[in-house]
């Protein structure tokens, strides 16, 4: 019987990033593509997919290893994000334009759209690490906050106590 053997199809990175570009413009199916631009299998267009939108990189593959390497988004203002925002909606939000343009991850440009088009410029405001005002906040949201404060006062208490305990201890034994 003859001997099989396999060998790796490789894709250059114009390719790949083309496919799937064509791909998120919704030129065709995974099929489709994959059968357009030649490539053996849809999972490996997915793969691209998924790093594309991490905002990985595409290298050419080398003969040793092919290496793809993330680039990080970057903290942005509200009112940059705003003009990112409104870049990407003026060029028909064309994502990748956009990443490269202002150099900012693929998934924070399609957060911000997402969340400028539900909500407006305000919900583009950064409140990570931002303590909501009591008067913002639900019945049910005071009761949890008082509960964790009640909960810290009583874990200092007892272990206040551990600590006098042990230093009566110290003292009583050491007579």
């Amino acid at each position: 019987m003859p001997r099989i053997t396999h060998k790796n199809k490789k894709y250059s990175a114009e390719l790949k990033k083309q496919a799937v570009q064509s791909y998120l413009k919704g030129e065709g199916s995974l099929r489709k593509i994959c059968e357009q631009y030649k490539i053996l299998d849809n999972r490996q267009l997915r793969n691209w997919i998924k790093w594309y939108n991490g905002h990985r990189e595409f290298k050419e593959r080398s003969s040793a290893k092919g290496e793809i390497y993330m680039t990080k988004g970057r903290k942005t203002t509200q009112e940059e994000r705003a003009k990112i925002v409104a870049f990407c909606i003026e060029h028909n939000k064309d994502y990748g334009l956009t990443v490269e343009t202002y150099s900012v991850s693929y998934q924070q440009v399609y957060a911000w759209v997402r969340k400028y088009e539900e909500g407006g410029v305000d919900k583009l405001k950064d409140n990570r690490g931002r303590t909501k005002p009591v008067e913002e906040m639900t019945e049910v949201e005071k009761l949890k906050a008082e509960m964790r404060i009640l909960e810290a006062k009583n874990r200092q208490l007892e272990i206040e106590n551990a600590f006098i305990k042990k230093l009566q201890e110290l003292k009583g034994g050491g007579r």
